[in-house]
């Protein structure tokens, strides 16, 4: 599956492999052994693979079918004023929500 996405986001964004091996610091003979599913990338490759193509490391294992990285921002932003005990109460409601729905 990483060999599969790999070939693909190279060919989507128009790079050969030559100029992903500089993108990457790796070799020629590295990059097709993964596309080609001979060898597995190292996890490290497999994080860098990830951040250049702007996808989830779960995206690219194929472990989802959604491309977008996860996201840190929160869904609704809070004032910059408000309060720290607001914010702990806010954080025990969203527990207790997802207790409630069993989430």
């Amino acid at each position: 599956m990483v060999g599969e996405r790999l070939y693909d986001f190279r060919k989507d964004a128009g790079l050969t492999q030559e100029a992903l091996v500089k993108i990457l610091n790796t070799t020629k003979h590295a990059i097709s052994k993964y596309e080609c599913e001979q060898a597995e990338p190292p996890d490290t490759m497999k994080i860098l693979i990830a951040k250049h193509f702007h996808v989830s490391v779960d995206y690219l294992l194929g472990l989802t079918d959604t491309p977008a990285p996860y996201s840190t921002k929160p869904l609704l932003p809070l004032p910059e004023n408000f309060p720290l005990e607001a914010r702990a109460e806010l954080q025990e409601f969203i527990r207790y929500l997802k207790y409630k729905y069993k989430i």
